[in-house]
């Protein structure tokens, strides 16, 4: 397999202290995936896949990168479904492997991946029940998140969906700031540029956050909570709930 360049060795990373999903795997079944898995370093903006083409590559992202799953209108509008940090994996999870992508994958912020063959992935899940049954509960955390996605973007404000989703990338980042443009943030949101400087403005004017070009600080992490709606903490209770050994 031919995924990308391979990358200068400064940016390796070990499988399992990288990626929580992969960590969760078991030694043994470990053993059965570790040669199919190739270092690959992800830029902001990439597109991992489009709608409608084939899943052939199941990407692990690696510390602090993020990847959006994002629902593209008819006129080129997106939104996004869900967020994936080193918590989880992207591509060929939910569908089990069934192809072709309904939706866009897009990197939001940069860094690195494990990635590996969608069919060797399945080719393990059929190898070893624990091992099935294990990204069979990650793939009920990631319907979850989707489903709360929809009730979030119906029923809540900006503000509070922007603080659900800062507080998500704050827990995948691993650090306080998250590098993310405002126009990055307001594609996700489905709004305006306009209205996401407004909301991150206020939030700043309480003391929630910092911004910074480029970037996002996290400066009060309990006000941001109060400030979101519940669906973060209904994601998150249930994906510890579904897989407690991969919870960040």
């Amino acid at each position: 397999m031919s995924i990308a360049v391979e990358p200068p060795s400064r940016f390796r990373a070990e499988p399992r202290t990288a990626n929580r999903l992969l960590a969760a795997v078991s030694a043994v079944d470990f053993e059965r995936i570790k040669d199919r898995l190739e270092f690959v370093p992800l830029v902001r903006g990439q597109v991992l896949f489009e709608p409608g083409d084939d899943v052939t590559v199941t990407y692990f992202p690696a510390h602090r990168t993020m990847v959006s799953m994002l629902v593209v209108t008819r006129d080129g509008h997106e939104i996004e479904a869900a967020t994936i940090g080193r918590e989880g994996a992207v591509g060929g999870i939910v569908s089990a492997g069934d192809k072709p992508a309904f939706g866009r994958a897009v990197v939001r912020t940069a860094g690195s991946a494990f990635a590996m063959p969608t069919v060797a992935l399945e080719t393990a899940k059929c190898a070893s029940p624990t091992f099935g049954e294990l990204f069979s509960r990650y793939a009920d955390t990631l319907i979850a998140q989707m489903m709360q996605s929809i009730a979030c973007n119906a029923l809540h404000s900006v503000e509070e969906r922007c603080g659900r989703w800062l507080l998500a990338a704050h827990d995948r980042a691993g650090e306080q700031i998250i590098q993310l443009t405002q126009e990055a943030l307001a594609e996700m949101l489905g709004v305006q540029r306009t209205t996401v400087t407004a909301v991150i403005r206020d939030l700043e004017a309480q003391g929630a956050v910092r911004r910074q070009r480029g970037a996002v600080a996290i400066i009060d992490r309990q006000a941001l909570e109060r400030l979101s709606c519940e669906c973060y903490r209904a994601v998150e209770d249930h994906f510890a709930t579904m897989l407690p050994e991969v919870v960040l």
